[in-house]
């Protein structure tokens, strides 16, 4: 929803606040050293939202991926926010997103962290019903998930090789380079996949009602995409948009046990857009067929990548979908191509439209 408040809240917060407090540059370039972070935060009237995360790009065919995308606590903000299926009290809100390529493999759940869930403290143990449990016990964290359709078992070595989407007194998201090994529908997988964690300070933390839409933090466009370029490189592809201006656009690189760097030359554009997709609610979003990113360190290009969305797209990463594309290009002047993990949201004010991106 285009109001005339989220346009001044987007400028304030984007434009004013983020130059002044955030670090993530800086953060991403320095090993991991804070695990006391890795929170829950149930019940605070502080941060609102606690987001964890763990993510394989690169499965062999027919998987192509596995994702496990949590959110403890309703965000309050327009991309992430399902308020159909907010909690008596929507900051008990919890959500739960899992998916492969394959089938049916697929589950987009809510419940209600007072009476479904279990949260440790500390962060050590997590439980959504019946369906996920991630254990945390740096640098070991283990997932196990019990879906109607499949199971996972993946058993990560966390590394401290850390990227920062945001690091302010407001809002934290970072992300840590992890080798896995397990179990994702009885095959046996192993490679890079990331853990991940964010809290937020959110306005949504005193209401016990969902934000009306003109208070909702104005992010309209959000997409993350990981690529895994070789066995021990990683690349993390960040576009975020809030009323036409970018909140976060970065190129993330891991390089298992050696390089972590982080670019801010980077553009992404839309070469094709496929069918739109329309959600349980009735909402249309357009989607990507073909999408092309640049990344660039100076004079010098780092990754050029094209990919075609080749995979079931599953809705359920907020108001948007997760899926997979086949890509092909280069990194520091060798090719490189094989298939990536795609997150996609578009809420941004303007017809959906099908074919060639303008």
């Amino acid at each position: 929803m285009d109001h005339p408040l989220s346009r001044v809240l987007s400028r304030v917060v984007i434009d004013g606040l983020l130059p002044r407090v955030d670090s993530r540059i800086t953060a991403s370039r320095k090993p991991f050293d804070d695990p006391g972070i890795l929170r829950p935060h149930t019940g605070s009237r502080l941060w609102g939202t606690t987001h964890y995360g763990v993510f394989v790009p690169d499965l062999p065919e027919p998987l192509r991926y596995v994702n496990t995308m949590t959110l403890i606590g309703a965000a309050g903000a327009e991309v992430f926010d399902n308020d159909h299926l907010a909690a008596p009290d929507a900051r008990n809100t919890a959500t739960l997103l899992t998916s492969t390529a394959l089938g049916d493999h697929h589950l987009y759940r809510a419940y209600d962290a007072s009476t479904e869930c279990g949260f440790a403290a500390d962060g050590s143990t997590l439980r959504w019903g019946d369906e996920l449990e991630i254990t945390v016990e740096l640098p070991h964290v283990s997932v196990r998930g019990r879906y109607p359709t499949f199971a996972v078992d993946l058993d990560l070595e966390v590394t401290q090789q850390v990227s920062y989407f945001v690091k302010t007194p407001i809002y934290d998201h970072l992300s840590l380079l992890a080798p896995y090994t397990g179990t994702v529908a009885g095959d046996a997988v192993r490679g890079l996949g990331t853990f991940e964690y964010a809290r937020i300070r959110s306005p949504q933390a005193i209401s016990a009602k969902p934000l009306p839409e003109p208070l909702k933090l104005p992010v309209d466009f959000f997409t993350y995409q990981i690529v895994d370029l070789d066995e021990r490189t990683q690349m993390l592809l960040t576009d975020v948009r809030a009323r036409g201006r970018i909140a976060c656009r970065l190129a993330h690189l891991r390089v298992l046990g050696g390089e972590t760097e982080v670019f801010q030359d980077v553009t992404m554009d839309v070469v094709e857009y496929a069918e739109p997709l329309v959600d349980e609610r009735g909402r249309e979003m357009r989607v990507p067929a073909r999408l092309r990113w640049r990344v660039c360190d100076g004079d010098a290009t780092v990754l050029t990548l094209d990919g075609v969305v080749d995979s079931p797209l599953r809705y359920g990463h907020g108001r948007g979908y997760v899926g997979a594309y086949t890509y092909t290009g280069g990194f520091r002047g060798r090719d490189v191509s094989g298939s990536a993990y795609l997150e996609w949201i578009d809420a941004q004010p303007r017809p959906a439209s099908r074919g060639p991106a303008a």
